[in-house]
């Protein structure tokens, strides 16, 4: 739960700042119609401004934060014969995939690992871990390399800020309405809203933002299979499995938690299963194996 709670730090953060300048600029007011009631129109157009712009500001900056929460370093001018392999082969691949070339960077970790962000296909980062570079073949790293290419040419980035945004929006009328319900039924409120609205809006949101959170976990996972789907169109399925299986080999890495849904390792099953941002590893290479993505 904290690893989740974590990684959606970035967008709750930017939600919590827009929710409370609107309220500050007295928007929120707009939700009590005359005393009377919620006033569901102005509700919907509050919480899709507040749902989307936490998501989409979290993605436009995405590139930005992850440079620096990973310290990753962009090549662009390749310093030795591996730093020019790597942009060769994500330019290669890139033009399969029919996206633009997206930045390549290296960042300091002895653990294996990947990961694609950027909120635009023809202008993402791509990033690998020191670590992945020296415990897998050449052959492996061409996979990975496939596996976070096909995450930038699926959209995956922005279908998850939409996902997320959506969610958001939701989240925060159901939250409201309860507060509202609550206020009304339980507190009889007659006018305006009183401190039991704000108090039961914000446990809702916690609540119903933490129940939501496994439909946008769900859709993590399946864009995973998909990746994997796509690096085998680029790559071979053999050199997906192979670098599917050296992964399940080592000890997982725990990136930035803000990014772990955007890395190429995956969890383990267990009862937080709901919450895994990836499929457990076997599955993923079964799912290979049997052609069933």
């Amino acid at each position: 739960m904290k690893r989740i709670m974590l990684y959606l730090a970035t967008n709750i953060a930017v939600l919590a700042v827009l929710s409370v300048t609107m309220r500050l600029l007295g928007i929120d007011s707009l939700l009590d119609e005359q005393g009377a009631g919620l006033n569901m129109t102005s509700l919907l157009i509050f919480a899709g401004i507040i749902g989307f712009s936490g998501s989409f500001i979290s993605l436009a900056i995405s590139k930005w934060t992850a440079k620096r929460l990973t310290g990753a370093e962009v090549i662009t001018s390749p310093k030795n014969s591996t730093e020019k392999w790597l942009v060769d082969t994500v330019s290669r691949q890139a033009q399969q995939a029919g996206i633009g070339m997206p930045e390549v960077a290296i960042y300091h970790s002895p653990q294996p690992n990947a990961f694609a962000t950027g909120m635009n296909r023809n202008n993402a980062l791509v990033a690998v871990s020191s670590g992945l570079m020296q415990s897998m073949t050449q052959d492996e790293v061409e996979a990975v390399l496939a596996h976070e290419v096909s995450h930038v040419a699926n959209g995956d980035m922005v279908t998850m800020a939409l996902i997320q945004g959506v969610v958001n929006t939701f989240v925060i009328v159901l939250s409201r309405v309860i507060g509202h319900l609550v206020d009304r039924t339980v507190f009889k409120t007659e006018r305006g809203h009183g401190p039991a609205f704000w108090i039961t809006s914000i446990i809702a949101e916690l609540v119903l933002g933490i129940l939501a959170s496994i439909i946008v976990m769900w859709f993590s996972r399946q864009r995973e299979f998909r990746a994997d789907a796509g690096a085998a169109r680029l790559v071979g399925s053999g050199k997906m499995i192979a670098a599917l299986q050296r992964l399940a080999g080592t000890a997982e890495e725990a990136l930035p938690d803000q990014l772990h849904a955007f890395g190429i390792s995956g969890g383990r099953a267990g009862i937080s299963a709901l919450f895994m941002t990836h499929p457990p590893l076997e599955k993923r290479i079964e799912a290979l194996r049997s052609g069933r993505v």
